[in-house]
């Protein structure tokens, strides 16, 4: 930072005004001494009077200043802030105020963030509101402490530990979400273990809800709906039967007595062999209804997961979601939230919009997005995913009309979590812009991901140009070479068995036909491709009729989308004037050679990183680079093996047979 820059935002951040103490307030007070004493050397001190220079923070029932100086709080709601530059009896006073005291320390962190980044203006008339009121994290963490899909440590919550000792990174992870908005989280895997909802765990829920209440985060847990047969003593969970409502009420009312601002359940029912009311030849509504009739009288919310798909030989796994919950839209309590991921079929690198998005009115949605890399290469790929939940946003769902993107369509938005025990939170340096960018994007789905991007660098590497411009730009450019590395022109779960590490596009011997990788690219000596037009499965007529027209259509849909409706021959010609055989060859080795290219970036870099974090990104890279060989070579040996044609003139051959690839195994993958 410049001589002159320091000086002009020391001016600004000589002294915080006290005003009402609370948990929250002091919470603000804090981050914002911490953090200006770190970014400009001088910790600002507490002052009761208003000096030249002065930091005042609160709300108007915490401070007779602001509640004195006009400013117009009204449509802020509860999270929404204003930072603002006034002359108060001749000082020139920055302003942070709100109608809540958690709008407060919101507006704190984004004080903070502009000046970490730079971008602190010399007179500020700053008003922000977040875009949706539930903005939460999901951790598929287990009672073990072990995390589904997680590839960064064991879970944070040692309940063995609990609550009598609270572990001080519990208070760091409060603070680390609130910095970026996220109101809500939920502790337990959706693969759910009833024993959280007992008395031994409930009091170690509420010391972790204890610690995060002053952050404005509120705690969810996940419910088994089967929890009053194997908790309560009864013959059923039938969520009509008046014992099974009563035990739920009786559960709710306990959990309420221990966590009095507890924000609800989160349900995974009859979905990969989860217990539901479909069991009970009931609807999903039955089932979230019956809880959220428990938890109403407590001002708790049901979240109802919509990632369902039966055993339906011959359906299209990828309409099974559409079609079991469009007709029940409006049927549903106002306390149920349905959250629906952010595509079709499950988290893929690639994925068209889902199209229950604009399709239930009458029912609040969430979108769902994993930050976790089941998908992209767990923690080791560089993948920035603020790309593929800015394409998601902003895609046109046409309903009720054309122009009305998925982000007018939601709720709240929800990411499966990355975080664990890892030294970095995140398993590696790069997967923190993800938790970062899904917290950004969830309170600003309008917010450019380049622009996250690059708030997330200025914040971790440094403000320099020469470190900001070449990272962002690897950054950005890192989610499409994953993809056509791993699934180019629309293809989708490649992934080897189980732990989906690894390409696996040969797989066609488990129990159910739309878990193996050929049910989904049909790869045939005809082409390759799964048709979901008319001529096909007919997923297209699930969207709206333009976009399902556009869609349908092979000189409309993008050719990323192209083989996820299409089944197309090798030899048809593409928009590059390439055959299609040779567009998936040139993808594949662009993706590679992509990895290479940040790789060169990275590199140049050296010197201007720590040692330390240099040498792991360079090293992750190094991993990056080999597996994305690996992905393109096996791919590639598999398709040239069933199409029967040679590689392309100038695509490097794999360094093995098909068959090497197909024999490796790794039976201790993490997170599986």
């Amino acid at each position: 930072m410049e001589n002159s820059q320091r000086e002009a935002y020391v001016r600004q951040a000589q002294s915080i005004v006290e005003t009402r103490s609370s948990p929250t307030l002091n919470a603000a007070v804090a981050e914002l001494q911490r953090g200006i004493g770190g970014l400009l050397g001088a910790t600002p001190p507490l002052r009761r009077d208003l000096s030249d220079g002065a930091i005042l923070i609160g709300t108007p029932a915490s401070s007779r200043v602001i509640a004195g100086i006009g400013l117009k709080l009204d449509g802020l709601g509860s999270d929404g802030f204003l930072i603002r530059s006034v002359n108060l009896s001749g000082n020139r006073v920055t302003v942070i105020a709100a109608n809540d005291e958690v709008g407060v320390l919101y507006g704190t962190f984004a004080f903070l963030r502009q000046l970490q980044t730079h971008r602190l203006a010399e007179t500020l008339n700053i008003r922000d509101v977040p875009a949706s009121r539930l903005r939460m994290l999901d951790h598929w963490d287990n009672l073990d402490r072990t995390v589904e899909r997680g590839y960064s440590g064991f879970s944070l919550w040692d309940w063995q530990k609990l609550p009598r000792w609270r572990d001080p990174r519990y208070t760091d992870y409060a603070r680390a979400n609130a910095s970026i908005g996220i109101n809500a989280t939920v502790l337990t895997n959706v693969n759910a273990d009833a024993q959280v909802l007992t008395p031994l765990y409930l009091a170690k829920v509420a010391a972790l809800a204890d610690v995060f209440r002053p952050y404005g985060i509120r705690v969810f847990l996940t419910a088994r709906f089967s929890a009053p047969l194997e908790l309560g003593g009864l013959k059923t969970a039938d969520p009509v039967d008046p014992k099974v409502r009563a035990w739920w009420r009786a559960k709710s009312d306990e959990i309420y007595r221990i966590i009095p601002d507890f924000g609800g359940f989160l349900v995974k029912a009859n979905s990969e062999g989860q217990p539901g009311p479909q069991d009970y030849a009931r609807t999903h509504a039955d089932g979230a209804n019956m809880l959220a009739e428990a938890l109403q009288p407590h001002g708790g919310t049901v979240i109802w997961r919509a990632f369902v798909y039966a055993a339906k030989p011959g359906e299209d796994r990828a309409k099974q979601a559409f079609d079991e919950f469009r007709p029940l839209d409006g049927s549903f309590r106002p306390n149920v939230m349905l959250q629906v991921k952010n595509g079709p079929i499950d988290f893929q690198p690639r994925e068209p919009f889902h199209p229950l998005f604009g399709a239930m009115p009458r029912t609040p949605v969430v979108l769902e997005a994993q930050i976790t890399k089941e998908y992209l290469g767990f923690a080791t790929h560089l993948a920035f995913l603020g790309t593929m939940w800015e394409e998601v946003l902003k895609a046109d769902t046409c309903r009720p009309k054309c122009g009305t993107p998925v982000a007018d369509t939601i709720a709240g938005m929800a990411g499966v979590s990355n975080v664990g025990t890892d030294r970095n939170w995140t398993g590696s340096q790069f997967d923190q812009a993800n938790w970062y960018a899904f917290g950004r994007l969830a309170w600003d789905h309008g917010l450019p991901a380049r622009e996250a991007a690059e708030e997330w660098v200025r914040m971790t590497w440094g403000n320099d140009p020469k470190v900001v411009e070449p990272i962002v730009g690897m950054m950005m450019g890192s989610r499409q070479a994953v993809v056509n590395y791993m699934t180019p022109l629309g293809l989708h779960h490649l992934m080897a068995t189980g732990h989906h590490y690894g390409p696996g596009p040969w797989v066609n011997n488990l129990e159910r036909a739309d878990w193996n990788p050929t049910y989904f690219h049909k790869a045939a000596k005809d082409g390759i491709g799964f048709d979901r037009t008319k001529s096909g499965s007919d997923a297209v007529a699930q969207y709206s009729p333009r976009v399902a027209g556009c869609f349908s259509n092979r000189r409309c849909v993008p050719d990323d989308y192209l083989l996820w409706f299409h089944h197309v021959g090798w030899d048809e010609r593409m928009r590059s004037g390439r055959s299609l055989w040779g567009e998936l060859a040139f993808r594949y080795d662009d993706g590679v050679s992509r990895v290479q290219e940040m790789r060169r970036t990275w590199r140049a870099l050296q010197g201007e990183i720590d040692a330390e974090r240099f040498n792991e990104v360079d090293a992750f890279l190094g991993i990056q680079e080999a597996e994305a060989r690996w992905w393109r070579d096996a791919s590639l040996a598999y398709f040239s093996n069933v199409s029967g044609r040679q590689l392309p003139e100038g695509v490097q051959p794999p360094a093995h047979s098909l068959g090497y690839y197909e024999a490796l195994t790794f039976p201790n993958v993490p997170g599986h």
